[in-house]
Protein backbone atom coordinates (compact mmCIF):
# COMPACT_ATOMS: atom_id res chain seq x y z
CA UNK A 1 0.00 0.00 0.00
CA UNK A 2 1.24 3.32 -1.16
CA UNK A 3 0.92 6.58 1.43
CA UNK A 4 1.66 9.88 0.79
CA UNK A 5 1.97 12.24 3.44
CA UNK A 6 0.88 16.42 2.78
CA UNK A 7 1.81 19.41 4.35
CA UNK A 8 0.76 22.87 2.48
CA UNK A 9 2.50 25.58 3.47
CA UNK A 10 2.19 29.35 2.65
CA UNK A 11 5.01 29.06 -0.22
CA UNK A 12 5.50 25.35 -0.77
CA UNK A 13 3.57 22.35 -0.30
CA UNK A 14 5.19 19.11 0.73
CA UNK A 15 4.48 15.68 -0.39
CA UNK A 16 6.19 11.96 1.05
CA UNK A 17 5.17 9.04 -0.77
CA UNK A 18 6.03 5.63 0.79
CA UNK A 19 5.75 2.54 -1.15
CA UNK A 20 6.12 0.22 1.35
CA UNK A 21 9.88 0.44 0.56
CA UNK A 22 11.10 3.40 -0.61
CA UNK A 23 10.69 7.61 0.52
CA UNK A 24 9.96 9.82 -2.21
CA UNK A 25 9.83 13.47 -0.99
CA UNK A 26 8.68 15.99 -3.68
CA UNK A 27 7.80 19.96 -3.61
CA UNK A 28 5.75 22.18 -5.60
CA UNK A 29 5.06 25.97 -5.06
CA UNK A 30 1.37 26.54 -3.19
CA UNK A 31 -1.71 27.84 -4.95
CA UNK A 32 -3.14 30.36 -1.69
CA UNK A 33 -6.50 31.35 -3.78
CA UNK A 34 -7.15 27.67 -4.40
CA UNK A 35 -4.55 25.30 -1.80
CA UNK A 36 -6.26 22.34 -3.19
CA UNK A 37 -4.27 22.89 -6.74
CA UNK A 38 -1.19 22.33 -5.17
CA UNK A 39 -2.62 19.09 -3.47
CA UNK A 40 -3.63 18.00 -6.30
CA UNK A 41 -0.46 18.33 -8.85
CA UNK A 42 1.77 17.41 -6.83
CA UNK A 43 0.35 14.18 -6.19
CA UNK A 44 -0.19 13.86 -10.32
CA UNK A 45 3.60 14.06 -10.43
CA UNK A 46 3.95 11.68 -7.98
CA UNK A 47 0.98 9.30 -9.66
CA UNK A 48 -0.12 9.21 -6.36
CA UNK A 49 -3.81 9.95 -6.78
CA UNK A 50 -5.25 6.63 -5.59
CA UNK A 51 -2.43 6.92 -2.13
CA UNK A 52 -3.56 6.51 0.71
CA UNK A 53 -3.48 10.31 1.75
CA UNK A 54 -2.86 12.14 5.15
CA UNK A 55 -2.70 15.58 4.48
CA UNK A 56 -2.03 18.17 6.78
CA UNK A 57 -3.89 22.12 6.05
CA UNK A 58 -3.54 25.40 6.96
CA UNK A 59 -6.83 26.56 5.59
CA UNK A 60 -8.85 27.23 8.72
CA UNK A 61 -5.62 28.49 10.23
CA UNK A 62 -5.57 31.32 7.46
CA UNK A 63 -8.97 32.31 7.50
CA UNK A 64 -8.70 32.44 11.38
CA UNK A 65 -5.77 34.34 11.31
CA UNK A 66 -6.81 37.11 8.00
CA UNK A 67 -10.21 37.32 9.44
CA UNK A 68 -11.52 35.87 6.17
CA UNK A 69 -14.11 33.72 7.95
CA UNK A 70 -18.13 33.41 7.34
CA UNK A 71 -20.20 36.44 9.03
CA UNK A 72 -21.36 34.38 12.27
CA UNK A 73 -24.45 34.87 14.15
CA UNK A 74 -24.47 33.74 17.76
CA UNK A 75 -27.37 32.02 19.33
CA UNK A 76 -27.20 31.70 23.25
CA UNK A 77 -29.46 31.33 26.66
CA UNK A 78 -30.43 35.24 27.23
CA UNK A 79 -28.78 36.99 29.65
CA UNK A 80 -25.20 34.98 28.36
CA UNK A 81 -24.42 37.20 25.14
CA UNK A 82 -21.51 38.65 26.08
CA UNK A 83 -19.39 35.45 27.51
CA UNK A 84 -17.90 35.46 23.77
CA UNK A 85 -16.15 38.57 25.60
CA UNK A 86 -16.37 38.21 29.19
CA UNK A 87 -14.85 35.00 28.57
CA UNK A 88 -11.99 33.88 32.05
CA UNK A 89 -9.32 35.83 33.91
CA UNK A 90 -6.56 35.01 31.59
CA UNK A 91 -5.95 37.30 29.05
CA UNK A 92 -2.33 37.92 26.60
CA UNK A 93 -0.73 40.44 29.22
CA UNK A 94 -1.81 39.73 32.99
CA UNK A 95 -0.25 42.82 34.06
CA UNK A 96 -0.42 45.80 31.16
CA UNK A 97 -3.10 47.50 32.21
CA UNK A 98 -3.31 48.90 28.14
CA UNK A 99 -3.84 45.38 27.01
CA UNK A 100 -7.23 44.90 24.97
CA UNK A 101 -8.64 41.88 24.07
CA UNK A 102 -9.11 41.04 19.96
CA UNK A 103 -12.39 41.78 18.30
CA UNK A 104 -14.79 38.93 18.85
CA UNK A 105 -15.41 36.72 16.11
CA UNK A 106 -19.39 37.49 16.71
CA UNK A 107 -20.25 41.54 16.89
CA UNK A 108 -22.47 42.22 19.94
CA UNK A 109 -25.26 43.00 17.07
CA UNK A 110 -25.11 39.14 15.35
CA UNK A 111 -25.49 38.01 19.00
CA UNK A 112 -29.39 36.63 20.15
CA UNK A 113 -30.34 35.92 23.60
CA UNK A 114 -33.33 33.20 23.77
CA UNK A 115 -35.20 32.78 26.42
CA UNK A 116 -34.61 28.96 27.56
CA UNK A 117 -33.03 27.30 30.30
CA UNK A 118 -31.54 23.87 31.49
CA UNK A 119 -29.85 23.06 34.25
CA UNK A 120 -26.69 21.26 34.90
CA UNK A 121 -28.44 17.91 35.05
CA UNK A 122 -30.25 19.03 32.26
CA UNK A 123 -34.00 19.24 33.36
CA UNK A 124 -35.91 21.93 31.68
CA UNK A 125 -36.23 24.99 34.01
CA UNK A 126 -37.77 27.49 31.03
CA UNK A 127 -38.57 26.03 27.71
CA UNK A 128 -37.37 27.02 24.35
CA UNK A 129 -39.29 30.23 22.79
CA UNK A 130 -39.53 28.77 19.19
CA UNK A 131 -41.35 32.01 17.99
CA UNK A 132 -37.90 33.74 18.87
CA UNK A 133 -36.08 31.35 16.63
CA UNK A 134 -38.34 31.92 13.61
CA UNK A 135 -37.72 35.56 13.76
CA UNK A 136 -34.11 35.37 13.62
CA UNK A 137 -32.66 35.79 10.25
CA UNK A 138 -28.67 34.34 9.62
CA UNK A 139 -27.12 32.49 6.79
CA UNK A 140 -24.36 30.84 9.50
CA UNK A 141 -25.31 30.35 13.22
CA UNK A 142 -23.71 29.25 15.82
CA UNK A 143 -25.58 27.83 18.75
CA UNK A 144 -24.82 27.84 22.83
CA UNK A 145 -27.34 27.07 25.27
CA UNK A 146 -26.49 26.81 28.82
CA UNK A 147 -26.12 23.21 30.01
CA UNK A 148 -26.91 21.27 27.00
CA UNK A 149 -23.81 19.08 27.09
CA UNK A 150 -26.09 17.33 30.00
CA UNK A 151 -29.31 17.36 27.57
CA UNK A 152 -29.13 18.52 23.71
CA UNK A 153 -32.60 19.27 23.33
CA UNK A 154 -33.38 22.53 22.83
CA UNK A 155 -30.16 23.00 20.75
CA UNK A 156 -31.33 20.27 18.42
CA UNK A 157 -34.86 22.21 18.12
CA UNK A 158 -32.94 25.37 17.35
CA UNK A 159 -31.20 23.26 14.97
CA UNK A 160 -34.14 21.93 13.03
CA UNK A 161 -35.71 25.84 13.09
CA UNK A 162 -32.60 27.61 12.20
CA UNK A 163 -31.18 24.90 9.48
CA UNK A 164 -28.06 24.23 9.06
CA UNK A 165 -26.73 25.90 12.46
CA UNK A 166 -23.72 24.64 13.69
CA UNK A 167 -24.38 23.78 17.40
CA UNK A 168 -22.25 23.12 20.44
CA UNK A 169 -23.63 19.73 22.04
CA UNK A 170 -22.35 18.24 18.63
CA UNK A 171 -19.09 20.27 18.36
CA UNK A 172 -18.19 20.03 21.72
CA UNK A 173 -20.19 18.58 24.34
CA UNK A 174 -18.71 19.08 27.41
CA UNK A 175 -18.88 21.63 30.93
CA UNK A 176 -17.28 24.92 31.32
CA UNK A 177 -19.87 27.01 28.91
CA UNK A 178 -16.84 29.97 27.44
CA UNK A 179 -14.66 26.85 26.32
CA UNK A 180 -17.77 25.21 24.60
CA UNK A 181 -18.70 28.55 23.34
CA UNK A 182 -15.97 29.98 21.66
CA UNK A 183 -14.99 26.57 20.06
CA UNK A 184 -18.24 26.44 18.57
CA UNK A 185 -18.39 29.63 17.16
CA UNK A 186 -15.14 29.47 15.94
CA UNK A 187 -16.05 25.88 13.89
CA UNK A 188 -18.66 28.13 12.38
CA UNK A 189 -16.50 30.99 11.31
CA UNK A 190 -13.48 28.38 9.39
CA UNK A 191 -16.73 26.00 8.43
CA UNK A 192 -17.69 27.48 5.13
CA UNK A 193 -13.87 27.68 3.91
CA UNK A 194 -13.18 24.21 5.02
CA UNK A 195 -16.46 22.74 3.77
CA UNK A 196 -15.20 24.01 0.13
CA UNK A 197 -11.75 22.71 0.33
CA UNK A 198 -12.97 19.52 1.33
CA UNK A 199 -15.08 19.70 -1.73
CA UNK A 200 -12.59 20.33 -3.89
CA UNK A 201 -10.59 17.48 -3.12
CA UNK A 202 -13.34 15.55 -2.82
CA UNK A 203 -14.13 15.61 -6.07
CA UNK A 204 -10.57 14.18 -7.28
CA UNK A 205 -9.46 11.76 -4.72
CA UNK A 206 -12.59 10.33 -3.36
CA UNK A 207 -11.44 9.12 0.03
CA UNK A 208 -8.87 11.03 2.30
CA UNK A 209 -7.80 12.20 5.55
CA UNK A 210 -6.72 15.38 7.32
CA UNK A 211 -4.16 15.88 9.62
CA UNK A 212 -6.48 16.88 13.25
CA UNK A 213 -4.76 19.80 15.85
CA UNK A 214 -4.30 17.41 18.42
CA UNK A 215 -2.39 15.31 16.30
CA UNK A 216 -4.32 12.56 14.91
CA UNK A 217 -6.17 12.16 11.48
CA UNK A 218 -9.47 12.49 11.00
CA UNK A 219 -11.91 11.86 7.37
CA UNK A 220 -12.87 14.88 5.48
CA UNK A 221 -16.52 14.21 6.74
CA UNK A 222 -15.93 14.69 10.34
CA UNK A 223 -13.18 18.10 9.08
CA UNK A 224 -16.58 19.44 7.73
CA UNK A 225 -18.83 18.34 10.34
CA UNK A 226 -16.55 19.94 12.77
CA UNK A 227 -14.29 22.42 11.37
CA UNK A 228 -12.67 24.03 14.36
CA UNK A 229 -10.64 20.64 15.01
CA UNK A 230 -8.59 21.70 11.78
CA UNK A 231 -7.33 24.72 13.10
CA UNK A 232 -3.48 23.52 13.75
CA UNK A 233 -3.99 21.07 11.46
CA UNK A 234 -1.32 22.33 9.21
CA UNK A 235 1.28 22.81 11.97
CA UNK A 236 0.32 18.97 13.31
CA UNK A 237 1.34 17.75 9.99
CA UNK A 238 4.21 19.65 9.67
Amino acid sequence: MRVVGIDAGGTFTDFILFDGKTIRTHKVLSTPEDPSRAVLEGLRDLGALDAEIVHGSTVATNAFLERKGAKVSLVTTRGFEDLLEIGRQARGALYDLQWHRPEPLVPRSRRFGIRERMDARGRVITPLDRGALRRIRAEHVAVRFLHSYANPRHEREAGRILGGAVLSSDILPEYREFERLSTTVLSAYVAPVVDRYMACLGKALGRFRLMASDGGSISADSARRRAAQTLLSGPAGG
